[in-house]
């Protein structure tokens, strides 16, 4: 069966990006490392979402005793 353009077009991309990669190490390869991570939600954020939900329950916790 013959390629479509399409998949000559995909095959050509591919193709480009592993040579790129060729005689390289496998550590500059993938780049992921826990210092590039960035988390979606900011920590200030995170603050305010935790005092949100353990603040409620700390003070229902107050009403039920006082």
């Amino acid at each position: 069966m013959a390629q479509t353009p399409q998949q000559r077009a995909a095959n050509a991309r591919y193709a480009r990006r592993e040579e790129g990669k060729m005689g390289k190490p496998v550590e500059e390869r993938v780049k992921r490392t826990k210092q590039d991570y960035k988390s979606p939600i900011s920590k200030g954020w995170i603050i305010v979402l935790g005092f949100v939900l353990a603040g409620g329950a700390i003070f229902e916790l107050l009403k039920l005793f006082f």
